[in-house]
């Protein structure tokens, strides 16, 4: 996912890596028991038409920002 940042605090020269994973919540859970520190919890980043995108952003032990996305299914 290529995009500009939209908050100042994401403005580097780095990239942000998103891992797509298929369940979120389960995941930050184990993450954050195992100490990761989250800038946010697992939110709703945009609706689409057949899915919703969810995103939670972390940092790795040098700073560096990372992501969390998932896709979840709308029931139909």
């Amino acid at each position: 996912m290529l995009s500009l940042p939209e908050n100042p605090e994401f403005d580097h020269p780095a990239a942000i890596l998103y891992y797509k994973v298929a369940h979120l919540h389960p995941i930050y859970e184990a993450l954050t028991a195992n100490g990761v520190k989250f800038e946010q919890k697992p939110a709703l980043a945009a609706p689409m038409p057949d899915h919703e995108l969810w995103m939670a952003f972390f940092r790795d032990s040098e700073n560096n920002p990372l992501a969390l996305m998932a896709k979840v299914r709308k029931a139909a």
